[in-house]
């Protein structure tokens, strides 16, 4: 992997994080492959191709009036045309109520492909710890 290509990737991820603070869905597009597959945190197990991906964004726009978001800790791994990072992500802000929220910690995984020299995102998973005993998502820790 040259340095080039893990700065390629870091700048995607903090192009995301831009997008969605400004909610441009329409930016956000541009940074995912049309049949993207995303295990997110809402149901159902998976979201697949790009429309499903914008529609899980849009609802997150539709429930934060302001809204921050943060990528910590983000490692990456490339080859010459797949990569992948992870890192932990958190969003946070005011809710249409009113209401200001730290939000959660969550992790994040994301799969990239070179796709005409372009890196876009062919897979993410965002998780939870899971308490094993509860069976509830643990969703109070911090990085």
């Amino acid at each position: 992997m040259g340095n080039h290509d893990a700065a390629g990737i870091r700048r995607q991820i903090d192009t995301i994080v831009d997008r969605v603070t400004a909610k441009d869905l329409e930016g956000l597009k541009q940074l995912y492959a049309p049949d993207v597959v995303s295990f997110d945190v809402e149901p159902p197990l998976q979201h697949v191709g790009i429309a499903a991906k914008l529609a899980n964004w849009a609802r997150v726009f539709e429930a934060f009036d302001r809204l921050a978001y943060e990528v910590r800790d983000l490692t990456v791994v490339a080859g010459d045309d797949m990569a992948f990072g992870y890192a932990f992500a958190r969003l946070s802000g005011t809710l249409r109520n009113g209401v200001a929220t730290d939000g959660m910690w969550v992790r994040v995984t994301y799969c990239l492909q070179k796709i005409d020299g372009v890196w876009l995102i062919t897979h993410d998973q965002v998780s939870v710890p899971l308490d094993i005993r509860s069976g509830k998502g643990v969703v109070d820790l911090q990085p």
